[in-house]
């Protein structure tokens, strides 16, 4: 049976590849001038953000499972900090971008300040993973072992 500890491990891949396909497509869209790229990195930054907020809450929740001391728990707490930091990034980013769009101001300058917004919530999230996978690969946090 699944436990609800293990929904953190599934969540957390979801903003990494939304958010970084979405800046891909940003990207495209600023080069190509294409509507269609910049819809999808819009639609992929929204729900990268909305993952990003599933995944620290479903960390935090994993996070109560675990017996932290010592490196472990400066690890935990680091990894906590860049995915906090990371979601908080990303929901600025989309609230930005919704706000500019909203109030039809997407173009010029602040078409641009957007893109760095988004690229700055990429790398803070690749930060978080960075950090989440050392948890896993390095401290072996949550993982269970069982002989025979």
């Amino acid at each position: 049976m699944l436990e609800l500890t293990h929904v953190h491990p599934m969540l957390v891949h979801f903003p990494i590849a939304l958010l970084i396909l979405g800046f891909f497509a940003e990207i495209v869209a600023l080069a190509l001038k294409k509507k269609f790229f910049s819809d999808a990195a819009f639609l992929l930054l929204i729900t990268g953000a909305l993952g990003a907020v599933a995944a620290v809450l479903s960390g935090s929740y994993a996070a109560g499972g675990l017996e932290e001391a010592g490196t472990l728990k400066r690890a935990v707490e680091t990894h906590e900090g860049a995915a906090e930091l990371a979601m908080w990034l990303a929901v600025f980013a989309a609230a930005f971008r919704t706000t500019i769009v909203l109030i039809k101001k997407y173009s010029g300058s602040l078409r641009y300040v957007s893109a760095v917004l988004f690229l700055v919530a990429v790398l803070a999230v690749a930060r978080a993973g960075y950090y989440g996978g050392e948890l896993v690969f390095k401290h072996a946090a949550g993982v269970t072992f069982q002989l025979g």
